[in-house]
Order: structure tokens, then sequence, then C-alpha cells
């Protein structure tokens, strides 16, 4: 029996008859999964010389009292933790390689899908949702971090977050960071093995480039590095999406060396305050200026304080400069004069309180805060993304501003590239989104209100701007970035057809890469075990 989709209502005498169904399969599951779990595990950790764990404590089903809470405290968009939502059939969180190993074995041997999870940020909830009957994989456990200065590196386990990851290396040293995002929540695991990006990325590259050496448990259960792996697949979970290929136990990543001192400033104006000049010349200057300066935009319908009950734009430029202050307003009033930056607009800081900066903490709130798991806020949402290749003219930006107040809601985050982006060739990796692009664009909706009406409106005023910027955007394909997942671009039921309708969303993430992964999928996993909508 096919479960309903997360936006169909359902009726409670349906909700009772699933809930049987799937309490007696589970039953079922969980005493055949527990079985096949011994017989595996205990092989595998006399083999390894690991601490033997029961493993009956790390095997969650729907009867457990742990079970509601390790299916909702990694869901990071409502849309999907909703009474309607498909339900694992179990939950299992390893702490040990060979838990993981086994987990595959055993839902291969029980024809049960992977979902698999490290931080739960994944906008379209592919880490813990499936119309199949399915299990999630839960990797927060694996969240080590251990740096070694001497060598510049770290080896930080798949569950880790970008906080515990950035808190780890400030603990050793403050001479060195990480490129990475700038929300401290997500999982390492997916940001990294999607691309991932920070706010360094103009310096340094993607998180994924920064990637040296990784642990993947492939599909036959084994436990693969760098070496043993080879590098067509270790290219491919360097921004390729690591659950398409295996398990992401851990990556080993290259460490970037910081200033003692880094610069942040927010300055906003509103369409009357001319910020329509401020847009047209952030376009030019952002993705030109000196690598060590990440200036982000933002844009946003807001209430106007001039005139009573109508809407404008507000576009707020956010930045990270690899320097002081001095320096960055000489450099951004001699670039970028629009902007009309003053040295009281801007902040200096160590690197990791710049990363407080970023995450929205409070001025003088404690480091240890990078360590807390749980994000501020979860709300519903949708998120879409673009590539802009030409700038768009100001008569562009003017009729952007009136469709933008037409709809009401949804904002915009601009991301210059240039910089070292434009130096890396496309192949280097899958993410092939590199020289000649100005800028990315997420498109970003979110809403608090329950219910189907709410959710189809907020789907609906998103897709309608999406469709409205098609001519000023990437083009044939129309680009998209994987971490910013986006079912509406094409997806695949793994059938018979999964090749030609993964090429229809696969090239607009990947490009011509997409030929090559699909190579190294059917080398490493032919029967497409890993799987999931796209």
């Amino acid at each position: 029996m096919t479960p309903p989709s997360p936006s169909t209502p359902v009726s409670p005498l349906l909700l009772l008859l699933l809930f049987v169904l799937v309490s007696s399969s589970s039953a079922s599951l969980y005493d055949t999964f527990l079985q096949c779990l011994l017989n595996h595990t205990q092989v595998l950790q006399q083999q390894q010389q690991q601490q033997q764990q029961e493993p009956s404590q790390i095997l969650h089903a729907p009867t457990n009292s742990s079970f509601p809470t390790l299916l909702g405290s990694l869901i990071r968009n409502r849309r999907f933790g909703t009474s309607s939502t498909p339900k694992p059939l179990l939950i299992l969180t390893p702490s040990q390689p060979s838990h993981v190993q086994s987990a595959v074995l055993c839902a291969r041997r029980t024809g049960t899908e992977v979902r698999i999870r490290s931080g739960g940020h994944d906008f379209e909830g592919t880490s813990y949702v499936s119309r199949a009957p399915f299990l999630i994989l839960d990797m927060f456990n694996f969240r080590s971090v251990d740096v070694d200065v001497e060598r510049e590196t770290a080896w930080v386990g798949s569950g880790a977050t970008i906080g515990e990851l950035y808190y780890r290396i400030w603990e050793k040293s403050g001479l060195y960071g990480f490129n990475a995002g700038v929300c401290p929540t997500v999982g390492v695991g997916g940001h990294l093995s999607g691309g991932g990006y920070g706010n360094m990325l103009r310096k340094y590259g993607l998180a994924s480039d920064n990637v040296v050496d990784a642990q993947i448990v492939d599909v036959e259960g084994r436990v693969l590095d760098r070496s043993s792996m080879g590098e067509d697949l270790f290219w491919a979970i360097r921004g390729g999406g690591g659950a398409s290929f295996g398990v992401i136990l851990g990556y080993r990543v290259k460490l970037v060396p910081v200033p003692n001192v880094v610069t942040v400033f927010r300055v906003a104006k509103t369409i009357q305050e001319n910020a329509t000049e401020l847009v047209y010349q952030w376009q030019n200057a952002a993705p030109r200026t000196d690598n060590d300066l990440f200036m982000r935009l933002l844009l946003q319908p807001v209430s106007s304080k001039i005139q009573k009950g109508a809407k404008t734009v507000n576009a707020s430029v956010l930045a990270l400069f690899l320097g002081n202050a001095d320096r960055l307003v000489s450099l951004v009033n001699e670039e970028f004069p629009e902007l009309g930056l003053k040295k009281e607009d801007c902040a200096e800081m160590s690197w990791i309180e710049s990363a407080l900066w970023w995450g929205d903490f409070d001025s003088g709130t404690a480091v240890e805060a990078l360590l807390d798991r749980m994000p501020k806020s979860v709300n519903f949402l949708k998120r879409k993304s673009d590539y802009v290749q030409q700038p768009m003219s100001r008569e562009e930006l003017e009729l952007l501003w009136d469709k933008m107040i037409e709809l009401g809601k949804v904002g915009f985050v601009f991301n210059p590239y240039g910089g070292k982006m434009g130096e890396i060739p496309m192949s280097d990796a899958p993410f092939p989104h590199r020289a000649g692009n100005l800028f990315k664009i997420q498109y970003s909706i979110s809403w608090s209100e329950d219910g189907i009406e709410a959710e189809q409106s907020n789907l609906a005023e998103i897709r309608e701007l999406y469709n409205f910027m098609t001519p000023y955007v990437s083009k044939k394909p129309r680009r998209a970035f994987l971490n910013y997942r986006d079912l509406d671009i094409g997806i695949t039921d793994n059938g018979e057809n999964s090749y030609r309708e993964g090429t229809v969303y696969g090239v607009k993430y990947f490009a011509e890469n997409f030929k090559r992964l699909v190579k190294v999928k059917t080398a490493v996993d032919p029967q497409n075990f890993f799987r999931n909508e796209q």
C-alpha cells in the first residue's frame, strides 16, 4: 500500500488502517532485522576489534518510546513532519562502522529502502521521508572531530555539524578555519557530499573542494577510504551526493588559514533609498572584487516605513572580509561606492566570532553556542535555486521589485562567485557551476501556519517567482544546486526509465558531469540500492 503524499489530507480511518499495517510490518521487520544485525555485527566487531555493543541498543521500532523523539529531533522542515508524512519502519542509530556495514547488508537482505540522515537540513526531506517502505540510518553519533594542526587537516564524522567542526578547529588553533556554510546546525555529511559552500568560497572554493580523504560503506558492506574506493568514486562523493553511492562515515578536510582579525558588516537600503542602483552595481562588484571579500545580498519584500500600508523591497549586503576594517572600507568605497560603506558600519573580530555573527547569534554569545545542534526555530519552508551569468539591467530589476511586492513573501539570497570559483575546472568535481557564473540565487519562503491551504499558497508563490526569473538566469540547462534540493525540477521512480528521468534534473545539477556520475553509480551500485526521488 503506497502511503499518501505529505500534502494530501488523510481521513482518520485511513490513518488508523495505516498505523495497524505499519505497526504489524514493523514488528515483524524489527525481529528479522535485529537477528540479522546480531549475526553480522558480532563478526565485524571481532574483526575490527571494536567495542561490543548490542544491536538492540541502536535499532528502534515505532513501538519504542524513543522513536518519536528520534524521528522528530532532526526534522528541519515542518512540511515533512506532519501526521500524514510517511514514517520509517525502523530507525537505526549506529555508533561504529560495523553497525553501518551490518545495516546496509540487512537492509538489502530484507528488501528495505534506506534513507541516510546526518543533519536533517535537506530541503525536501529526502533523508527521512520515502513513499516506499523504508528505514532511517541516522548518523548523528558519528560526530567526532580530530584536528591535526601540524598537517593542517581535520577528520570529521558525517554526523557532526558545521558548528561542531568550527568549534573543534578553534579549540586547537585560532590560525585556521574551514570554508563551509554559515548555518551551524547543518550536518557535515550532506553538506560536503553535495558541494557545500560558505562565505570564504571566493578565497578557497567549496567545502567539497577541500576534502582530501573520506570513508564510505559501499553496497557490499565494505569500509573504503580514498585509496581503496578509487578516484572515480572519491570524485563522485565530493559534490555528487554521497547518499547515491553509499554511507559516508567521515571526511578528512584541509584546514584553511584565517587572519587574526576579520571584518563583517551589514548595510541595508530600500527601493526609496536607491536600492536599485545598489543591486545593479553589486552584480558587477561582488563577483570581481578582492578574493578576501564575500558580499552576500539579501532581497526581501517588507512594509514601507514611508508610505503606510505599502510594500517595498529591502536590499541588505552582508559581508565577510579576511582583513581589517580600514582596508575593507577603502576597497569597497573604491569598487562599490553605491553601498556608502563607513567604518562605523564594520565590526572587527576573530574568525570564530564571525561564525557566530553569520549564524545570527547575539553579540557576546559564547563560542560554545556553536555546539548546540538544535536550530533556533523550525518552520515550513521551500527553497529553489538558479545561476546568473549576465547582470540584470536596472529596468529588469524594477520589474523584479514589482513582482516581489505583488507576491509579498518570497525572498532572495544572492551569493557571489568569481575568485577561486572561477579558477577550478568544472570537471574537477561533480559541482559544475564555476567560471562564467556571476552569482547563485536561493529563492526562500517560510511559513508557520499549519494546513494544506497554507502550503499550497506558499508553494505557488515561490514557483511563480521562479518562473518569472526564467529570462534572467542560466539556460540550456537551467542550472540548480544539489544542496538546495528541489523536487520541482524532476524526479525518478527508480524504475526502468530512471536514466531518462534522472537526466531531466541531473543535467541541471551537474551539467556534463552527470554522465560521469552515472558511470560511477553503475559501477559501484548497479542494482540502485542507494536511492531516493532524485
